[in-house]
Parts: C-alpha cells; sequence; structure tokens
C-alpha cells in the first residue's frame, strides 16, 4: 500500500533542517532553474502544457494555457503572483509545504516568472501564519544571496525578484482578483470580470495567479521532463498532490500520491478510523465542496471522477467524521464560517448566508421545519 504514495514535494520533510538552502541543493534543488535558464521561456511554457498539468488551488484548470492567456509582451510590466491564502477549513496543504520546504516554491517562481517575462514576482500569504512568512522571508533571502534571484539569475541575466507580503487574515482575498485589490493596498472583494487577470491584474498589468503547489511542481517537470509527470495520476487529472487528512483517522496528516487514488486507499495509509468508529461523512476537496458518505470511498479522487460523482475535487482537503459527528451541526459551523468571511459585496452572499445561519441554528436546535428545508434550497440556488 506505501507504494501509493509518490514523495516527490514532501520527499524530504523529514530531514533535519529541511528547510534550509543546503538541504534543498543536496536534493538537486535548482537544478531545474539551471536548466530553465537554458531554455527559451515559450519552451518552459510548452513543457508545462504538454505536462497538462491542472491548478492545484481548486478550479483545476491548466497552468500552463493559463500562462498562454496572458497579453502579449508590450514592454510594460508582467506579474507572477502566488496565491498563498490558504484560509478555508480543512485545507491544509500550503501551510506545511513553505514551512518544510520552501525553496521549491522559490525555484518554481523563478522558472515560472522566467517563462512568462515577470521580473518581480509576489508571494501572498495568509496573514495568520506568521512562522511561515518568516520561513519564506528567510528563504528569498537565501535564495538571492545564492544568486538563484536577482539581478542576474544564474549569471544569464535574467532578473527575478519576489515580494513575500502577508494579508489581513481575510478568507475572501484567496479569491484571486479580491487578492490582487488588497495586494495593491484597497480592501479585498472580487473584481467582475472581463478583463480578466491574465489582460488586466496587478496594477492593471498582465498578471498569472497560482497556487502554491502548482508552482512548487514546475521544477519537476522541468528537470524530470512532462512524460515523467504525465506518468503519474489519470489521463485527464496528471500527475501527483499532496492529500490532507484531519478529522476521526488514526494518523492525520498528508499523504502526496498520484492523482486517482481513492479515500479507502488513504484511509488505510492513515491507520484507519481513530477508534474503530464507523466513517459516517467527509469532504474531497474542504468545507466548500458537497459532502461525499461511505458509498463514495471508491471514487477516484481526480477532477472528473470526484465532479462525476456530484462533489470537487478542490484543495484536496479530506476532512473525515466518524458515527459520533452530527452532520447539521459540521454544516452550521461551516455556515458560520462563511457568513463572517462574506466580504459584503454581494447581496446574495451578504444576506443568504445570514439567512442560511439562521436556518441552520433553528435546525440544530430541533425547531427545524420542511419549510426552512424548502428556504435552505432556494437560498443555495441563488
Amino acid at each position: 500500500m506505501t507504494d501509493t504514495l509518490t514523495p516527490i514535494l514532501t520527499k524530504f520533510w523529514d530531514d533535519p533542517q529541511s528547510w534550509t538552502l543546503a538541504t534543498y541543493e543536496r536534493h538537486d534543488g535548482y537544478k531545474a532553474l539551471e536548466k530553465a535558464l537554458d531554455m527559451e521561456p515559450q519552451a518552459i511554457i510548452d513543457a508545462v502544457k504538454d505536462s497538462s498539468i491542472r491548478g492545484r488551488g481548486g478550479a483545476g484548470f491548466p497552468t500552463g494555457m493559463k500562462w498562454s492567456f496572458m497579453s502579449p509582451p508590450d514592454g510594460g510590466p508582467r506579474y507572477l503572483v502566488v496565491n498563498a491564502d490558504e484560509s478555508e477549513p480543512g485545507t491544509c496543504k500550503d501551510v506545511p509545504l513553505m514551512m518544510a520546504n520552501p525553496h521549491s516554491l522559490i525555484e518554481g517562481v523563478a522558472i515560472s516568472s522566467y517563462a512568462i517575462g515577470c521580473e518581480h514576482a509576489f508571494i501572498y500569504l495568509r496573514g495568520e501564519v506568521v512562522h511561515v512568512y518568516r520561513r519564506l522571508l528567510r528563504a528569498v533571502e537565501e535564495a538571492r544571496a545564492a544568486g538563484y534571484l536577482g539581478d542576474n539569475v544564474g549569471g544569464k541575466g535574467v532578473k527575478v525578484d519576489i515580494t513575500v507580503h502577508a494579508g489581513a487574515g481575510a478568507y475572501i482575498c484567496g479569491e484571486e482578483t479580491a487578492l490582487l485589490d488588497s495586494l495593491e493596498g484597497r480592501r479585498g472583494q472580487p473584481r467582475l470580470k472581463p478583463p480578466f487577470p491574465g489582460a488586466a491584474g496587478l496594477y492593471a498589468r498582465p498578471t498569472s495567479v497560482n497556487n502554491v503547489e502548482s508552482i512548487a511542481s514546475v521544477p519537476g517537470i522541468i528537470l524530470e521532463g512532462a512524460d515523467w509527470f504525465k506518468g503519474m495520476g489519470t489521463e485527464k487529472s496528471t500527475g501527483f498532490g499532496i492529500f490532507s487528512l484531519s478529522g476521526h483517522v488514526t494518523n492525520p496528516g498528508q499523504f502526496e500520491a498520484p492523482l486517482g487514488i481513492t479515500m479507502r486507499e488513504l484511509i488505510e495509509l492513515a491507520g484507519g478510523m481513530r477508534g474503530g468508529k464507523k466513517l459516517k461523512f467527509w469532504t474531497p476537496g474542504g468545507s466548500s465542496t458537497p459532502i461525499f458518505t461511505e458509498e463514495h470511498l471508491d471514487v477516484p479522487l481526480d477532477f472528473d471522477s470526484v465532479a462525476a460523482a456530484g462533489s470537487m475535487l478542490g484543495t484536496r482537503a479530506l476532512q473525515v467524521f466518524d458515527e459520533t459527528v452530527s452532520v447539521v451541526r459540521a454544516v452550521a459551523r461551516w455556515t458560520d464560517f462563511y457568513a463572517h468571511e462574506s466580504c459584503g459585496k454581494c447581496t446574495p452572499c451578504r444576506e443568504g448566508t445570514w439567512w442560511l445561519r439562521q436556518i441552520m441554528n433553528r435546525i440544530e436546535n430541533g425547531q427545524g421545519t420542511q419549510d426552512d428545508i424548502d428556504k435552505l434550497v432556494d437560498i443555495c440556488d441563488n
């Protein structure tokens, strides 16, 4: 069963001081950047497109295609923004990745920036994780001192630098355009589209907003090749991913495996259900994805299979709940979170989440009616 795992980004997380540049270089760190600097930028984009990697932040949009959608160079600045604002309940893969192996992200940023013609990239980090912020700052300093960032990256005359920016703890800033507004110093609220960030993003310039894990996967694709990456996963969901198991399993944690693994396999890898209890329900992609039950344990955890089963793969935040947990209570708590985190810009969310809270509280307290169920469905359809 352990052969199911594919430790790549997590390969040396258990090494002493895994976060240092010295450790990263011992594991072929920045070799991919050296190779990339000898390639044409378009060749890097083509390699990422050929790998068929889909965004690891939830939506699953092809990363190489997103880069290709950026407006053509016009002599002005172009930006890469890494969305590290990991804030959804249950989602916990990017923070440990940045803590244990920050240089994989930094190398990915350097390669990706060179590919899209970006000289100044940003990592937008959730404000509460101060320890990660400090670690990223130190890693950027190490990379800059070693010549992997700066005005002459790798001695090739390429300019790439990184600013690490901490947000203020707003969940809505995980939405890419709200993130950009926050990065510009404004209130984080989603923008109307179009224009899309690829045409007018940060400071109204062409911008690619990508997830931490998406960018951290780029060095492996460049160093090992697109076919190596496609050799894992499924035909339409290629590669590997970090699956975050939390809740009522014996050994919760991060499990890096090919896309297409099943929840049954992952629970077995995690030592089974805690205390021998029975599984009641679970989330395949965080608290915003429709709930699965025991009957879905053998659904392949890839984008298309999970969608066909009625949910979303999302960020692979697998929250596991046993028979002692009330589904109503769990959903009520998630609803409280979304009502609290609504930015208030749009009426259906601002008003709808408030009413969802009232109805869920009534149901949880045993005062619900059939009309409440009908109203919940009506609000959710808006």
